[in-house]
């Protein structure tokens, strides 16, 4: 049976961003509606907490597929020449269950996760919002900028990073790159203040956004942590915005930023307002007003690991891209 094997740099050649913007709103879109299969992860954590391994399995009606994501997660790679999220996606066809497809996952995270949080953006910032703060400066602050490039007009870019250096490095790479102006700032609150949409891409565990630096009108992509222990936003910075999530059996169960604040009564299970399928295929209405902290808290889901995969191994076939080999799966008669 073949198996097409998709590498990291074809599937940065087969999935653009904006191509990548429309596959991520069709798959929440099946998630709202019922067409999905998308169980929570699971991991598991190396006896040191160094890493983790994560299994992340889905299905999607509408294209016939499912698969599985399996992902190490190693936060102290930053500044190694090995990056921080490294894995495969598995796409399986569901007539007779054959693997059709496995594709680097390092890439096609770097695009999905900052595409869904343009989707959000593009739903639920203000219309004007042009002035941009980026907490973090590895390959989420770089991808999380060219989607909020393609679903707003940017007027300012302020990056901040715990490591003064990569951020230096990163706000003189990306002016490059996008022909802007990226201002590399010395505090995170310096960087926030009087921004209008904010993205935190960190690793901490600690929060590195304060509810109080938020000014009113401001959209946030939460999208650094994702296990109950860690947060990059304070309990005020949830409890001052209006909460959207990615799937709220999710929240409930890995998002460290609304867990712990609601372990410090911040805010309860009513806070969150809808899924962001939710939105997209018009059951909320978003944002409540121009004034009002709209804050998306993304997690990732399996089901946009999976569109991806599909869209590249499709996009692989017309272009002969991606190697075949041989795996099991074939029937053989034995004498």
């Amino acid at each position: 049976m073949k198996t097409l094997i998709v590498g990291q740099g074809e599937v940065r050649k087969l999935l653009g961003m904006g191509e990548c913007l429309e596959l991520m709103v069709k798959a929440l879109q099946t998630v709202a509606t019922g067409d999905a299969l998308q169980p929570l992860r699971s991991a598991m954590w190396l006896p040191s907490k160094r890493g983790v391994l994560g299994l992340m399995p889905s299905y999607l009606a509408n294209l016939a597929v499912m698969g599985v994501k399996a992902i190490s997660v190693f936060p102290a790679n930053q500044g190694t020449p090995y990056d921080s999220h490294q894995g495969v996606v598995l796409l399986y066809e569901v007539e007779h269950g054959r693997l059709v497809a496995v594709a680097d996952a390092t890439e096609i995270t770097a695009i999905r996760t900052a595409a869904v949080s343009g989707v959000a953006t593009d739903r639920l910032a203000c219309p004007d919002a042009g002035d941009l703060a980026i907490l973090g400066s590895g390959v989420q602050a770089r991808s999380h900028l060219q989607a909020m490039l393609m679903v707003r007009t940017i007027r300012r870019v302020r990056v901040w990073s715990r490591n003064s250096e990569h951020c230096r490095v990163f706000a003189e790479r990306e002016s490059t790159r996008h022909h802007l102006s990226v201002e590399s700032m010395d505090s995170a609150q310096e960087a926030v203040a009087g921004a209008e949409i904010i993205c935190t891409l960190t690793a901490a565990k600690e929060p590195v956004l304060l509810g109080s630096w938020v000014s009113p009108g401001a959209h946030i992509n939460a999208v650094g942590s994702c296990t109950p222990s860690a947060r990059e936003l304070d309990g005020n910075a949830v409890a001052r915005a209006e909460l959207f999530v990615d799937r709220r059996e999710s929240i409930l169960n890995e998002s460290g930023d609304f867990l712990l604040a609601r372990e410090e009564g911040a805010v309860g299970e009513d806070h969150i307002q809808a899924e962001l399928g939710d939105v997209l295929v018009g059951r909320h209405k978003g944002r409540s007003s121009p004034s009002q902290i709209t804050l998306f808290k993304s997690l990732g889901l399996a089901v946009e690991d999976l569109a991806c995969a599909h869209h590249i191994y499709h996009g692989a076939l017309k272009a002969n891209a991606g190697t075949a080999v041989e795996l099991g799966g074939g029937r053989y008669e034995t004498d």
